[in-house]
């Protein structure tokens, strides 16, 4: 195959706005390299929520940042994202008052618009909801969900016609190496050489990192998703949310079914190579009943699909993303435990300035840096809600 000046692995979400952002930064030759087809991993399946609350700083630059992209897609990447800003709410553990404003006061210092209201008001945004368990809500009103196909569709679209070449169903077999540098990565349908790889594999990153010996404590599990219909009674008022009480998140799909997602029920590791794209009725049976304790007409909700994907969870749950020190030249976004879709177009652009420029100036990456654990410091929120990972909306 023709060299490249990179290759980046995997054509999900954050590989397509790498690839998109490394173009428009001037890489003549970027390819991208994926052992499926546009979106086929776990952003072709998303949830897609768009949203700003986390529980700490770094991610909510990545989201804030990201949201511009959303907001401004034709503008900025061309075509249409589907980005439906229908406002969100977030219910959390009414025993964490300080650590709900102190999030929301960070937010803000950040530039978002968001603040808290009261249980009431947000009956009024949705009357179908059940507010008893909570004293106060974080609202979000510029936040909201995107159709993921249509946004790798337009990145993929537009990094097309910046130049970069696409090679579907073409599995990249092992990353090359000579002495402590990158040469380019060996494929079933060739090599390609380049000096730069971006390894945004997904679950399948461990195959790609064991034979260089990276061990970053990676593990894949499965990601699953329900829709439900609406009832007769159900309110059409329907926006997004993240239940972190009920570990749960929903948004609105085809105009009258709830798109749901839970974390109530444990999910074993899997292997991405063998693996269900449907999930059990144990696990629907799980939505249902997260999603009626939310939203009590739900009770009477049909099922009306399902499906499942693989995701990969990093030791702490939030994602590694930069240069790997074992080789120069190698880079990685990696273990994102399933929430990084709506920070990709941040991600692939601060990706791309550290690769052209040496360092990300838009959001500092240092925090996601994969040496944090070597350094015993793996990370923790100061003002989490209770939660040992912070994975709940995807």
């Amino acid at each position: 195959m023709e060299p490249a000046d990179v290759v980046v692995i995997g054509a999900g979400a954050n590989g397509t706005s790498t690839a998109f952002h490394l173009a428009k930064a001037g890489v003549k030759r970027v390819v991208v390299v994926e052992r499926q087809y546009l979106g086929s991993g776990a952003t072709g399946k998303s949830g897609a929520l768009v949203r700003m609350h986390y529980t700490n700083e770094p991610e909510v630059r990545l989201a804030f940042e990201s949201l511009k992209y959303f907001q401004h897609w034709k503008e900025m990447v061309g075509g249409d994202c589907g980005f439906q800003p229908l406002g969100l709410l977030v219910f959390t553990p009414p025993e964490y008052p300080a650590h709900l404003e102190a999030n929301l006061a960070m937010m803000r210092r950040v530039g978002v618009n968001t603040r808290t209201i009261s249980p009431q008001d947000a009956q009024e945004l949705d009357p179908s909801l059940w507010t008893g368990d909570v004293t106060r809500v974080a609202y979000e009103p510029e936040s909201g969900y995107a159709d993921p196909n249509a946004t790798i569709y337009s990145l993929a679209r537009a990094r097309a016609d910046l130049g970069v070449t696409f090679q579907f169903e073409t599995e990249v077999t092992r990353v090359l190496i000579a002495g402590d540098r990158v040469k380019g990565v060996e494929t079933t349908k060739g090599t390609i050489l380049a000096p730069v790889v971006v390894i945004i594999a997904g679950a399948w990153a461990n195959q790609l990192f064991a034979p260089l010996h990276i061990d970053l404590g990676l593990v894949p599990r499965p990601g699953r998703v329900s829709v439900f219909r609406w009832p007769m009674e159900r309110s059409s008022k329907h926006m997004t949310y993240i239940d972190k009480i009920h570990r749960m998140w929903a948004r609105p799909i085809d105009g009258n079914c709830t798109l749901v997602g839970t974390e109530s029920v444990f999910a074993e590791p899997g292997d991405p190579n063998h693996y269900s794209e449907a999930v059990s009725q144990d696990y629907i049976n799980a939505c249902r009943r997260q999603l009626s304790r939310r939203f009590p007409i739900m009770r009477q909700s049909v099922v009306r699909g399902n499906w499942g994907c693989m995701l990969m969870d990093s030791p702490d749950s939030r994602p590694i993303i930069g240069q790997l020190d074992q080789y120069e030249g190698l880079f990685c976004m990696a273990g994102d435990s399933g929430t990084s879709f709506k920070t990709s177009p941040a991600i692939g652009k601060c990706l791309t300035e550290l690769i052209t420029e040496g360092r990300a100036t838009t959001v500092d990456l240092v925090p996601f840096r994969a040496t944090r654990f070597a350094e015993g410091k793996p990370w923790r929120d100061e003002f989490n809600y209770g939660l040992e990972t912070g994975t709940i909306s995807r």
